[in-house]
């Protein structure tokens, strides 16, 4: 299907990302922080139908599901003739138990990339973040490992993720940060504290994941579906999916609703619209289990919220931090 979606600049890179990208975290299956059962054919036919949907950026990672979502994304590459902007990372590793193990030695950055590479069936990864900055100590010789998988041409950029600005400002003299990846969502605003303007002052691209808050803003989450949750499911354990900020968020997402409604959209393409409102902001990353899923997100990326709804929002938002 071709289709023109909106498209912005990743920083100093020349990678023009559209402004929905999809996100590969829960096709990947269970694992420490897996989100139950996944069937791997609908795994691949939401991959191949965020392509068909003019979506031109996956983002993936070796410990979603221990490998296995590369492995699905190697896959649905073999099914496609278009080649998607590939954006993976390294730093977690896994036991036996398939619990996540961090590490940033040079050695294990290499033999990672080189996994990540086979897994893809692909020959340069286009973005390379470091997943998380621990053990801290270590974050300067990863970034200088990852500089030098550049200069070879194993990737073509690089970034971080889950990072803050001390923490990027330690690794900009190696090489330049192409990316930061943090969470952000309407529940979730800390990047607007520093990162945001610290990003856009160093030409550094932004890509947000997370903007559905794990499903808790698509307005189709309720106590039945919490408790219907597989045992599994890391939102389980999660504080948004507990007291009292589950109920404040149903609250919100009620109030939300005549919003969409007004605009002719659903909640999750408002609470994506959300944060592409930011201009420091290049894309979100979608996260999808099925092809319907993205079929629905993807039109995120054609519209834009009003500056009297952005107000109104803001002030629901208000509320909510308030009754909490």
């Amino acid at each position: 299907m071709d289709r023109t979606v909106q498209k912005r600049k990743l920083g100093f890179t020349d990678l023009k990302l559209t402004t929905v990208g999809l996100g590969t975290w829960a096709i990947g299956g269970p694992w420490q922080f897996g989100w139950g059962p996944q069937d791997d054919n609908e795994a691949i036919n939401a991959i191949l139908k965020a392509i068909d949907l003019g979506i031109n950026w996956i983002d993936t990672a070796p410990i979603y599901g221990c490998g296995h979502s590369e492995e699905l994304l190697g896959k649905a590459l073999k099914q496609t003739k278009i080649r998607p902007i590939i954006a993976t990372k390294c730093s977690l590793l896994w036991n036996e138990k398939r619990e996540k193990v961090s590490c940033l030695k040079p050695e294990s950055i290499r033999r990672e990339c080189e996994a990540s590479l086979k897994r893809l069936g692909i020959d340069e990864i286009d973005l390379y973040q470091m997943h998380r900055p621990q053990p801290h100590k270590d974050i300067e010789q990863a970034w200088e490992t990852m500089a030098g998988l550049a200069k070879e041409g194993k990737v073509r950029y690089i970034g971080v993720s889950n990072f803050n600005v001390e923490q990027i400002k330690r690794i900009q003299p190696i090489t330049p940060v192409a990316s930061l990846q943090p969470p952000y969502s309407m529940l979730h605003r800390e990047v607007e504290d520093e990162l945001l303007g610290y990003c856009a002052k160093n030409n550094i691209g932004v890509i947000v994941y997370s903007p559905m808050e794990r499903g808790l803003l698509t307005g189709r989450f309720n106590r039945q579906r919490l408790a219907a949750l597989p045992l599994d499911d890391h939102r389980r354990k999660e504080p948004d999916f507990r007291e009292p900020r589950f109920t404040a968020t149903l609250q919100l997402v009620d109030e939300l609703h005549p919003i969409a409604e007004r605009n002719g959209v659903t909640l999750a393409q408002l609470a994506i619209s959300w944060v592409l409102r930011r201009r420091e902001v290049t894309a979100a990353i979608v996260g999808a289990r099925r092809p319907s899923q993205i079929e629905e997100t993807a039109k995120a990326a054609d519209w834009k919220l009003s500056r009297s709804d952005i107000n109104l929002i803001e002030k629901l938002l208000a509320e909510r931090e308030a009754k909490l």
